[in-house]
């Protein structure tokens, strides 16, 4: 239920995302369309007022005369009525448009100006609660008005009207494209989010009977639903192979430990009953050994998906020297080959282990007085290890399994061991970042090296 919940709100933050950006890219887009109107329309009033006012101005000149005349000046210019006003040097009033009545166009600062210094401009004044938009011209030194001013204003009521309409319908237009934008993606949402809800109860199906072995349903289309399916599926595929495993794992083991364990409980009834002499003493000893052996083992598979070793530097070649004396009871069957200076980085311990497990393997497999050989070798940046018998060695078709865990090969059960050892090597080896090959009798425990300078600092600093 979290999980749908989640859903809906991403569906209700999708839609209201594409309504906002709609909504405030039509906001943009009408307050820009306004601002355009109301400056294209002050502008063509503008340009009419000046027009007015040089007409005006060369009637004062070249006919005074004409201003008298009833509606002279009353004559629209480009569709608007446009009132006049002329006045002399002193600011007396020479001619005025009717339709002023008694009202009058103020004198003030911009008049001045025109007659004083024959300067031209605009302005809004208000008259009568109403904003004018106001002009004024200077008047050549000629006639009765010589060196006035001319002044024409016109009421700006209709601008502000038109661009208070425009604002209203952009705005009822904005509103009603937001929520169409709203609905369609609310549709697209809906259809979009469909496969994620399936997936999601799909997966809601699986954690609820923990049946890693379902799988997804697979939408088949190359978006970013059908990869994360795509992902999750092959995710189970590697939890059930996990589980698999593990299960596997718990099963072999249990097997394993239940012999030494039947026989160190065997051992110790018949201790009970009848005493301990030296040879079940020593019974119980190996018994004992075999079984912390094989919890030992174990263990060090359960640590080999732990993360990549880090460790110190390591002295391969003086490692193996110790390995090699420590066989010296084998009557000479272990011996060294060529040993070459090598040094790598990680757990002396776990690659002792490993070794020493390689070894182990070749004296019990190899022939039974055959000649271990337990060699070092540096290629380029790699160190190898190799131990070879003198044996035919696995056959063929046995080395995709001779690393699984409690494998063994045919006619090993009479051999001691429990199937872990090479499984051990190779996990050492993976954590330490190298692996194991195997050729014929020969196996060989390929590692990175450290670098020559590396190696020789630390080993100093060691």
């Amino acid at each position: 239920m979290r999980l749908t919940a989640r859903q809906q709100s991403l569906r209700v933050r999708l839609i209201l995302a594409a309504a906002g950006s709609t909504l405030a890219a039509l906001a943009l887009f009408g307050i820009a369309t306004v601002v355009l109107v109301r400056h294209e329309l002050r502008g063509s009033l503008d340009a009419a007022l000046r027009q007015r006012a040089e007409q005006v101005a060369e009637l004062a000149v070249s006919a005074p005369a004409v201003l008298d005349s009833p509606g002279a000046l009353e004559s629209p210019v480009s569709g608007r009525q446009i009132v006049v006003e002329v006045i002399d040097a002193h600011g007396r009033i020479v001619a005025r448009s009717l339709t002023l009545g008694a009202r009058l166009l103020p004198q003030d600062r911009l008049v001045r100006a025109a007659i004083a210094s024959g300067a031209t401009g605009f302005e809004n004044v208000d008259i009568d609660d109403r904003v004018f938009r106001l002009y004024a011209a200077p008047i050549a030194l000629s006639g009765p008005a010589g060196g006035g001013a001319v002044l024409v204003a016109s009421d700006t009521t209709d601008i502000a009207r038109t661009t208070d309409h425009l604002a209203v319908v952009v705005v009822l237009i904005g509103a009603g494209v937001a929520l169409l934008a709203a609905l369609l993606a609310a549709m697209l949402t809906r259809r979009g989010l469909l496969p994620l809800r399936r997936l999601a109860g799909a997966a809601g199906e699986i954690e609820r009977t923990a049946d890693a072995s379902r799988r997804l349903p697979e939408t088949g289309a190359p978006d970013e639903i059908g990869q994360l399916t795509g992902v999750l599926n092959r995710m189970l595929a590697s939890l059930e192979a996990a589980r698999a495993g593990e299960r596997r794992f718990l099963a072999d083991a249990s097997h394993e430990l239940r012999t030494p364990v039947t026989t160190l409980l065997g051992n110790v009834e018949f201790a009970a009953r009848h005493g301990a002499d030296p040879e079940v003493l020593e019974e119980l000893q190996r018994d004992a050994r075999r079984l912390a052996r094989l919890v030992d083992d174990l263990l060090v598979l359960e640590r080999a998906g732990e993360s990549a070793v880090t460790g110190a530097a390591v002295d391969v070649a003086a490692l193996v020297d110790e390995i090699v004396r420590a066989h010296t009871d084998d009557d000479g069957r272990v011996a060294g080959g060529r040993v070459d200076a090598a040094v790598v980085r990680g757990h002396a311990g776990e690659l002792s282990r490993a070794v020493e497990n390689l070894v182990e393997n070749a004296l019990v497999h190899g022939p039974e007085r055959g000649r271990v050989t337990v060699s070092v070798a540096r290629a380029d940046d790699r160190v190898l290890v190799t131990v070879a018998d003198e044996g035919a060695g696995p056959l063929p078709g046995d080395h995709e399994r001779l690393f699984e865990r409690f494998w063994r090969g045919p006619g090993a059960s009479t051999r001691p061991g429990s199937g872990l050892g090479l499984s051990i090597v190779a996990a050492i080896a993976q954590r330490h970042g190298g692996a194991v090959r195997v050729d014929g009798s020969r196996f060989t425990l390929d590692l990175p090296a450290l670098a020559r300078h590396d190696s020789h600092t630390a080993l100093t600093e060691r």
